[in-house]
């Protein structure tokens, strides 16, 4: 059984989670967690065991210096917990880690056993992909679950996805079996600028988040950043007449597919968040963000976290050649993963060995496959 000392009795608490890996294009997701614990001054109650679920090999210690004394930071998976005030104040339960080296069931046992403990309510694992969508575009989030009638009630997709899966799969099919409400959202990361970070895809996955669970995210500097982010992405690809044609067939693309959809529930959709701002509605922090409405650590003795992300820097120059756009053919992380259905593009980089150039074709469509599936389809969770 979990003991949890000092952490208090929580209210409609909500699990959000998201691990760094084959599951995180341009740290879209990790980065989105991040955000969530550092406006709301997260408090860390509990970090597994990382002897128990990680390869040092693949994911090494960092050794760092605190006042003269070296320490050494193990990977390993966090929780922290935050109070949203407001009128209907609320718990958030963050879960922020590394996609396991081994024993995923494990892990996922141990994360459902601490969402039993808190009494949670919702399981929402954020993911991101790479895909064929253009940078100038709004950055497309599909909210997806294995259980119909969540799917219904929630206005999700029900997933079709057949093939390999990372930890975000497998948690969400945890979550579904244990019976655990579980919702994966996943953005889709250009996949010709796929460097992290990406601050407009975390961007979107909050925005999405906010929609579905009905919750005010004070954004800070992110909107600024995504704007810095796309202008950047902007400029190098003006630069190279390939790119910037390809960007064209993607956009034109892209804007005949959702040209149907420019109307009715999205403008609401977008027009109840802009109400939702401008007048405080749902439960948030003040600006800057506080895990209580006086601002006081509502845990006792709980560790820190190591330290936050800076401001991105410039993106780097988007690769012309789709197959180099996400590190090398060896890299561990590189695979497919899902949203609706169909096979999709490795969130990390394209197919093992792949050198294809730029195939002019649509926007993510999350009832089709991608056609770049890998030549390694093992499951990266067998021990």
């Amino acid at each position: 059984m979990i003991e949890l000392e000092g952490v208090p009795e929580l209210i409609d608490p909500v699990m959000v989670a998201a691990f760094e890996g084959w599951n995180d294009a341009g740290d879209a997701a990790s980065t989105a967690v991040a955000h969530l614990d550092k406006e709301w001054k997260g408090e860390v109650f509990a970090a597994l065991d990382a002897e128990d679920y990680y390869d040092f090999q693949v994911n090494r210690p960092t050794v760092w210096l605190d006042g003269g004394v070296r320490k050494i930071t193990w990977p390993t998976t966090r929780l922290s917990v935050v109070r949203v005030g407001g009128d209907k104040p609320r718990d958030l339960v963050l879960v922020r880690g590394i996609e396991p080296s081994m024993r995923w069931r494990s892990f996922c046992n141990e994360l459902l056993g601490f969402a039993h403990e808190l009494g949670v309510e919702l399981v929402v694992i954020m993911g991101a992909l790479l895909g064929d969508t253009p940078h100038t575009r709004p950055v497309p989030v599909s909210g997806v679950t294995s259980d119909a009638d969540l799917a219904r009630t929630m206005d999700l997709e029900e997933t079709k996805y057949e093939g390999p899966t990372g930890i975000v799969g497998i948690l969400q099919e945890a979550c579904t079996h244990a019976g655990v409400p579980a919702v994966s959202l996943w953005a889709a990361v250009p996949h010709y600028v796929s460097q992290p970070p990406n601050p407009k895809a975390t961007l979107a996955l909050l925005n999405r988040l906010e929609d579905l669970i009905d919750l005010r995210i004070p954004l800070g500097e992110l909107p600024e950043d995504a704007r810095a982010w796309q202008l950047g992405v902007d400029q190098l690809a003006a630069e190279d007449s390939e790119v910037a044609e390809y960007v064209q067939t993607l956009e034109e693309a892209r804007d005949t597919a959702e040209l149907p959809e420019a109307s009715g529930e999205a403008i609401a959709r977008e027009f109840e968040r802009y109400l939702r701002r401008r007048d405080g509605g749902g439960p948030a922090a003040g600006p800057g963000g506080h895990a209580t409405e006086s601002g006081e650590s509502y845990l006792r003795d709980t560790p820190g976290m190591p330290g936050e992300r800076g401001r991105p820097p410039m993106p780097q120059r988007p690769e012309s050649d789709a197959g180099q756009d996400g590190g090398s053919d060896t890299d561990p992380r590189k695979g497919t993963d899902e949203t609706a259905g169909g096979t999709r593009s490795d969130p990390r980089g394209r197919a093992p060995g792949s050198r294809d150039s730029p195939r002019p074709s649509g926007a993510p469509d999350p009832e089709t496959s991608d056609p770049s599936e890998p030549s390694d389809t093992s499951d990266p969770s067998e021990d």
